[in-house]
C-alpha cells in the first residue's frame, strides 16, 4: 500500500510539474498541440518506455501512473469546457501582439516570441509588411492569427461590388450558457442589449446559448446548443 501511495504522489508531482514547465516554456513549445496533448505526448511515451524496459519495478506500478495521467488530463479537459476561468488558468488565453500595425512588445514577451519568430509567422501567413496587419493574435496553442487591413485583403466576390467591409475581431460574451461579465464591460454592452439581440434570434434564455461573441461594430455571432440542422444541412466527415 505504501508503494501505491508513493506512485500516486510521484505521478501527481510529475503531471503538474510538466504542466507548469510547458506553460513556462512558452507557446512555441506546444506548436499546434493543446497543453493536454503536449503533456500526454511527453509523459505517455516516457511511461510506456519505462514500462517496457524497467525490470526493477512491477508492471502494474507503471500502469497506475499511466492511467492516472490519462484521468488527470481528461479531468483538466472537462473542467476547461465547463469553466472559462479554469480554461484560462490551464491553457492560457489569446494575446494580441500587433494592433493597428504596431507591435505590442510587452505582449510579445509574455508569449516568449522574438521579433524573428513574429516575422516568420507573418510570412507563413503571406504577410510581409507589419503595417498591413490590423490585428495579430497569438492563440493558446501558439499559432498566430492574422487580420489584415481591409484594403490589404485578397480580392473576393464581395469586394467586386465595391462594398467596404470594416471588420473588428469578435470577443466572447457567452460561453456554455454563462455570461462573461468582464467581456461585456470591455465591449461596452450590457445584459439588456444582449438579451434583446438574443430575442431577435428567437432565443429567450442565456442558458440556451453555447457561444456568443460581439465585435466593436456591435455585430454578433450566436451559436445555440440545439443547432436544429436538417439531414441535408449536415456535413459528413
Amino acid at each position: 500500500m505504501k508503494v501505491v501511495v508513493e506512485i500516486i504522489i510521484q505521478t501527481l508531482l510529475a503531471f503538474f510539474g510538466i504542466w507548469f514547465i510547458a506553460r513556462l516554456l512558452g507557446r512555441k513549445q506546444i506548436a499546434q498541440l493543446t497543453v493536454y496533448e503536449y503533456i500526454n505526448g511527453i509523459t505517455f511515451g516516457s511511461i510506456a518506455a519505462t514500462l517496457a524496459t524497467d525490470l526493477n519495478q512491477r508492471t502494474w506500478h507503471h500502469l497506475i501512473g499511466l492511467f492516472l495521467f490519462g484521468i488527470l488530463t481528461w479531468c483538466m479537459s472537462y473542467l476547461s469546457i465547463k469553466s472559462k476561468e479554469l480554461e484560462t488558468i490551464f491553457q492560457g488565453e489569446p494575446i494580441i501582439v500587433i494592433q493597428q500595425g504596431k507591435i505590442l512588445e510587452e505582449n510579445l514577451k509574455r508569449c516568449l516570441y522574438s521579433i524573428n519568430d513574429l516575422q516568420e509567422q507573418l510570412r507563413i501567413g503571406n504577410v510581409f509588411d507589419i503595417k498591413d496587419v490590423k490585428y495579430a493574435i497569438v492563440e493558446s496553442n501558439g499559432n498566430l492569427s492574422i487580420m489584415r487591413y481591409e484594403d490589404q485583403e485578397p480580392v473576393t466576390l464581395k469586394d467586386i461590388g465595391l462594398m467596404p467591409d470594416s471588420r473588428e475581431p469578435f470577443t466572447a460574451v457567452i460561453l456554455n450558457g454563462k455570461l462573461i461579465h468582464k467581456n461585456l464591460k470591455i465591449m461596452h454592452i450590457d445584459e439588456k442589449w444582449l438579451k434583446k439581440q438574443l430575442n431577435l434570434k428567437g432565443i429567450s434564455d442565456f442558458k440556451d446559448v453555447m457561444y456568443a461573441a460581439v465585435n466593436k461594430n456591435k455585430q454578433i455571432y450566436i451559436d445555440v446548443f440545439k443547432d436544429n440542422l436538417s439531414d441535408n444541412e449536415k456535413t459528413p466527415f
